[in-house]
């Protein structure tokens, strides 16, 4: 069996922007399916582009869904993350705002970045001894020769071209979106999250998500709490 774990920032249950996330796909990493948000939008059309970030779980990356290397363990990616969190300090991050990604759209900071990109950077950095090569099928499904040198060294040392200086903190709402599905549900969606826009983003901890095999969905195994001031 070939099974996956990622390093998220998942924001806590009781937060709005985890309240709205998860009811609009439909589905909470942590306690299963849950009801859906669909805006007014058709069973079909909503279905179509949220079944894929359902699958993943709400979620913001850290560091991306990897394999576990030859002679890492569940227990030992655990104990580093308790100790990873403990000596991260709680922040807020900026408010985030709806924007369109490569056809996609998606949850975005509002702001100044720096904390969150340096937390997504040093989840790469420390955790990257827990992650299996990359085979060369995952290698060449990347498509290396579309991107660009920064990231085909990212995809060699990393095993995934956009992280570090290629990194863009986002949280995935949609798949791909054609021209008319774009005009027609991002409105929707702008007008769903304008309440976001002035609650900071609250990053009280990381995340270890879980996928169990190839296609299964993933499910979030445990928040890690950072370190609160005082």
């Amino acid at each position: 069996m070939i099974e996956r774990f990622a390093i998220y920032l998942a924001p806590e249950p009781d937060t709005a922007v985890w309240r709205f996330g998860t009811s609009w796909l439909g589905r909470d990493p942590e306690t299963g399916p849950c009801t859906t948000k669909r805006l007014g939008l058709p069973v079909g059309l909503h279905s179509a582009i949220t079944v894929t970030p359902a699958r993943y779980g709400f979620h913001g990356t850290l560091k991306p869904p990897f394999r576990l290397a030859d002679g890492a363990t569940v227990a030992a990616l655990l104990g580093a993350l308790d100790r990873f969190a403990s000596q991260r300090p709680a922040f807020d991050a900026p408010p985030v705002v709806l924007g369109a990604l490569n056809s996609f759209l998606a949850l975005v900071p509002d702001g100044d970045v720096a904390a969150l990109e340096g937390l997504a950077a040093d989840c790469v950095r420390a955790f990257d001894e827990f992650r299996a090569p990359l085979s060369d099928a995952e290698i060449a499904r990347r498509n290396p020769d579309a991107l660009t040198p920064g990231q085909q060294e990212n995809l060699t040392n990393w095993g995934y071209p956009y992280v570090l200086n290629d990194f863009r903190y986002h949280m995935t709402l949609t798949s791909k979106l054609d021209k008319g599905e774009m005009a027609r549900i991002r409105p929707v969606l702008e007008t769903a999250t304008k309440a976001l826009r002035v609650i900071p983003l609250p990053v009280r901890s990381v995340a270890l998500y879980h996928e169990p095999a190839p296609g299964v969905a993933f499910h979030l195994v445990r928040r890690f709490p950072l370190k609160q001031p005082g």
